[in-house]
């Protein structure tokens, strides 16, 4: 992975070039930014220019065989560390190097990819996984061994977040007194969520979501059309692994299920038959992966405040594009001050709810009769 195939970015890929020529790469670092952001790449380019001694931006120079190594993945002086979970193949005690392969695919495939895109592949978005203490003990083991290659060794955690509480303890000893030459990268869109103790020895780089006309760049690359990546771009809000998703016409539920939720909504005031249909409605989201539940809340989320944008008569600070029949400017009118706030409280608790493992048809049960009285709520006058 190259730098100058990573999207934007520009400041902290001159601060971390920066550290390397003059020798001061501090041997735990923290990457954090949103979702489709580039954490992973920037992290791998980043590894990559300290391991292989490289003396340009572009990777050009410095040991050939150590970039080839890196371009497959498969240096043996850097591990990677990623949330698993059991799935056909591996049956019991899920741990990253029993991913490795299916790793390597991914990353090559899609270096954007969200930790969704990555339960997907691996067959198992009906489950969470983590990262635990069996991944701690094979960092630990790894980076106590002597470098293959003679240089230098590391690791990569991506979703640091997903480290479960013994793990993390596991890891403080190794990340505060590391052996020489010894890098450790975590990379998180939850910074929050790192344990406090283990954050705190880490020095953080903080990465933004990127901006419409970086992501249209990339698009545009990928032969989208100008026109078109830009309405994409600002789609998108800054995720670029999203707007290349839209761009290779991702089937998506979440549209249709959105709009039969509202409109079951608004029919189950006083309604039996549509309170069912609701009921009916939530079993059915109940019954997907909780990844493609809390997936699905992030987009009504979204959806909702494009809503009440259209409403205010902002139409041209909106990117929505129906891939039905559903009308935004028809919506809108019953999005407003009187109802959103609450909307928006009840969609992020039923998220946070969800990624606690709580009874998903009682949560969006719950969550669709609130919506059913939010939505006839009167807006307040000014």
């Amino acid at each position: 992975m190259l730098f100058s195939e990573i999207l934007g970015h520009e400041a902290q890929k001159e601060s971390l070039l920066d550290g390397v020529v003059k020798g001061r790469v501090p041997h735990a670092q923290l990457f954090v930014g949103p979702e489709g952001s580039g954490l992973l790449s920037m992290a791998i380019a980043y590894t990559q220019y300290v391991f292989c001694q490289n003396t340009g931006v572009e990777n050009t120079g410095g040991n050939s065989s150590c970039n080839r190594k890196f371009e497959a993945l498969s240096h043996p002086d850097l591990y990677f560390v990623y949330p698993t979970a059991t799935n056909d193949r591996v049956k019991s005690k899920p741990v990253s190097r029993a991913f490795s392969e299916d790793w390597r695919v991914f990353v090559s495939e899609q270096p954007y990819g969200s930790l969704f895109d990555w339960y997907q592949h691996l067959g198992v978005e009906n489950k969470q996984g983590q990262i635990g203490v069996a991944d701690a003990q094979e960092i630990i083991n790894s980076l106590g061994l002597k470098s293959y290659e003679g240089g230098w060794k590391g690791v990569v955690v991506w979703g640091a977040d997903k480290l479960n509480m013994a793990a993390a303890n596991k890891l403080l000893k190794m990340v505060e007194e590391p052996p020489e030459k010894t890098l450790i990268l975590l990379i998180t869109n939850q910074e929050d969520q790192v344990l406090e103790t283990l954050r705190s020895r880490c020095q953080i780089t903080t990465f933004s979501a990127l901006p419409p006309q970086t992501i249209a760049s990339g698009l545009v690359s990928k032969g989208c059309s100008k026109e078109t990546a830009l309405q994409l771009a600002h789609q998108a809000n800054g995720n670029y692994n999203l707007a290349l998703s839209m761009f290779k016409n991702t089937e998506s539920p979440f549209e249709e299920w959105f709009v039969r939720w509202v409109r079951t909504a608004f029919k189950a005031r006083g309604n039996k038959s549509a309170v069912l249909e609701l009921m009916a409605w939530s079993q059915q989201i109940a019954g997907t992966g909780r990844e493609t539940q809390k997936q699905y809340l992030r987009y009504c989320i979204e959806l909702f405040r494009q809503a009440l944008i259209t409403n205010y008569g902002l139409k041209d600070l909106t990117h929505f594009v129906s891939q039905g029949d559903f009308d935004l400017e028809k919506f809108a009118p019953f999005v407003h001050n009187g109802n959103i706030f609450l909307i928006i409280k009840s969609l992020e608790d039923s998220f946070f709810h969800i990624e606690r493992n709580g009874n998903a048809k009682m949560i969006f049960s719950e969550l669709s009769l609130t919506l059913t009285r939010l939505i006839h709520t009167q807006p307040k006058l000014s």
